[in-house]
């Protein structure tokens, strides 16, 4: 696991002081070599002005629940420079025409009112807020309202390192940063645009600046990177990260369905199998955000439970889309323009009761969905919370090594690494993709059990009878539940032979569908998770550890696939060892098809297996 190495290179690069904020109060900049103490003083003097010169809080913003709201979250554009598989389709959305949008004035306008009333906390989103060309000069302005605590920003992050440090001058004060992954490939196939690079340099810039916490939004979600849970709270060991999981949510167009959802008493059943001493710190009032910290880190956690535990009965929230509709509720579907009352010239007094009228039908739940997810049945198991190993599940990240170095020809490999501790140690001319962890990582990151290389004892012994086919000749699933739980380690291989064409645009990662041995090794190790679901009579098992290897062999324009998995049960790993080589595989030749129909798929076999009644096995 890289994280923990990355936080240590972080912590040798940043150089960060406290940043001051203003909001209207009197403010002194930190300067470097001051002690910690004045500034945290200045920022406890900061914060006792606004409460001494807070305006009145108005009653047009108070719904009939008594709920005030103090928050308001304005959209600046519709557009988004990604395509997140779990907030819209591929292809986009229909964009409203730019007439019809919201205009720089009318935004500060309608914010102005707003914080004259009550409203004390403004952030940016979208869309993508960075890509609207005046973003810097809406903050400046908006740093000019008297009463205006927080401008905060959530982003995707790929303009943030190029923007944060005018954003900053402008007087931005607070950092949402969405980032699902800490896999490029991963985050690749999530996105379907290339920029993790982008994104972890907007983090670091963020912490280089002095922004504390730095607030990353990652949405998890089943089968895709709920085993990643580890690896992001790991970075809030030496870093002032807050970690925010959040629930998948339905949006039209994410085809939401509720067995991807894994609830927050999940995660947090997987993060104290690996840190029991994480503890709960107190819930500041209206917020969303259930917030643990692990002794001793620099940062912290939080959990967004939208799905499970709703928070509506505390919500502080209003929205304005960039169309200029108020929301009173993010899941609801009841909107009011306010862009046609400004445009209509309505007085101020006038636009009050339109959004006086609108809160006070706010109902005191959202959407219906929530009812519909209370009955339905409960999802799959996370295999962190089967492991009383407290193993750290799957990792995946690129390594190399001094015998098989790689050569990253095809322009992916950034040149200078930022979060993550990349090697290149070789020039060799071979391109190698890997999900094995760096000999050099923390082991403290490495799985409690230890993974032993396969023993030679020569051939398996064989039953006398097929184990899935009862007396009558029916097909039947073996009976596991008597047979003991061992390690069970199991290693497959595959081999593709592209031919001299697709071989050549696949080690220059020329092809069009992107890098063919990045996307192969993440579907390996998906499909060795979703085996039990493809071959019909296998068992499900929690895999502790998988690894996916893909290299290049020039002598026969092949690429030879290599997949290791591990878990402690009463059960073999070998059909998710086979799954993952021979999907690993599949997906080469869906990867190269366009190039070359003469393609050859072959050697799919078991190398080697340990643990379990029959013994080990290894090829010779």
């Amino acid at each position: 696991m890289a994280a923990r190495p990355v936080s240590r290179m972080l912590q040798r690069v940043l150089r960060s002081g406290l940043r001051s904020c203003s909001s209207g109060a009197p403010v002194t900049q930190h300067r470097p070599g001051e002690p910690l103490q004045t500034a945290a003083e200045e920022l406890s003097r900061r914060r006792q002005f606004l409460r001494e010169h807070a305006a009145p809080f108005s009653a047009f913003l108070t719904d009939s629940f008594g709920r005030q709201h103090s928050y308001l979250r304005i959209s600046l554009t519709e557009k988004c420079n990604l395509r997140c598989q779990y907030c819209m389709p591929e292809e986009g959305v229909p964009l409203t025409p730019k007439a019809d949008l919201l205009t720089t004035e009318e935004i500060l306008t309608l914010a102005r009112l707003f914080v004259r009333e009550g409203i004390d906390k403004i952030r940016l989103t979208g869309g993508e807020p960075l890509i609207r060309p005046d973003v810097v000069d809406i903050v400046a302005r908006l740093h000019q309202l008297e009463g205006l605590r927080t401008i905060g920003i959530t982003t995707n992050g790929i303009n943030l390192a190029r923007l944060l440090p005018q954003l900053q001058k402008a007087g931005l004060s607070a950092i949402n940063i969405s980032l699902d992954t800490l896999v490029p490939a991963k985050f690749e196939f999530i996105v379907r645009r290339k920029g993790f690079h982008k994104v972890m340099e907007g983090i670091h810039k963020a912490i280089e600046l002095g922004y504390s916490p730095v607030k990353v939004n990652c949405v998890v979600m089943r089968g895709l990177n709920e085993d990643e849970l580890l690896d992001f709270v790991a970075l809030t060991e030496g870093l002032p990260l807050d970690v925010r999981f959040i629930e998948y949510m339905p949006f039209d167009g994410n085809r939401w369905n509720f067995k991807k959802m894994v609830s927050y008493k999940e995660m947090l059943d997987t993060l104290r199998q690996q840190w029991p001493e994480l503890e709960k710190l107190p819930e500041e009032e209206s917020s969303t955000a259930k917030a643990f910290k692990i002794p001793g880190f620099r940062g912290q956690l939080s959990f967004i439970t939208s799905m499970s535990e709703h928070f509506c009965g505390t919500c502080n929230r209003l929205r304005i889309t960039a169309d200029g509709n108020l929301k009173v509720c993010l899941f609801g579907n009841s909107e009011v323009s306010l862009r046609d009352h400004l445009r209509a010239g309505a007085s101020e007094e006038e636009l009050r009761r339109v959004i006086g009228a609108a809160v006070g039908r706010k109902k005191r739940q959202h959407a219906e969905f929530l009812l519909l997810l209370q009955d339905s049945p409960p999802a799959i198991p996370s295999i962190f919370s089967q492991d009383p190993f407290r193993v750290q599940g799957i990792r995946h990240r690129v390594s190399f090594s001094n015998q098989k170095a790689t050569l990253w020809e095809g322009g992916w490999f950034p040149r200078t690494p930022l979060l993550a501790q990349w090697r290149l140690r070789s020039s060799c001319p071979q391109r190698h993709y890997s999900s094995h962890l760096d000999s050099d990582a923390n082991p403290k990151c490495l799985s409690a059990v230890a993974q032993a290389p396969a023993t030679p004892s020569g051939p398996l012994p064989t039953a006398d009878q097929l184990t899935h086919v009862d007396r009558e000749g029916r097909a039947a699933m073996v009976d596991v539940g008597g047979k003991p739980d061992t390690e069970r380690v199991a290693v497959a291989s595959a081999v593709v032979l592209l031919g001299s064409t697709a071989f050549k645009l696949v080690q220059e990662n020329q092809l069009k569908k992107g890098d063919a041995l990045a996307v192969a090794q993440l579907a390996g190790v998906q499909a060795a998770k979703l085996t039990s679901q493809l071959i019909p009579l296998c068992h499900h098992v929690a895999l502790s550890h998988v690894q996916v290897w893909l290299e290049l062999d020039a002598t026969r324009h092949a690429v030879g696939i290599r997949a290791s998995c591990q878990a402690r049960g009463p059960t073999g790993v070998e059909m998710e060892a086979l799954t993952a080589a021979a999907v690993a595989a599949l997906t080469v030749y869906d990867m190269c098809k366009a190039v070359s129909r003469d393609i050859v798929l072959g050697e799919i076999k078991l190398l080697s297996k340990t643990g379990g009644q029959r013994g080990d096995f290894q090829r010779t």
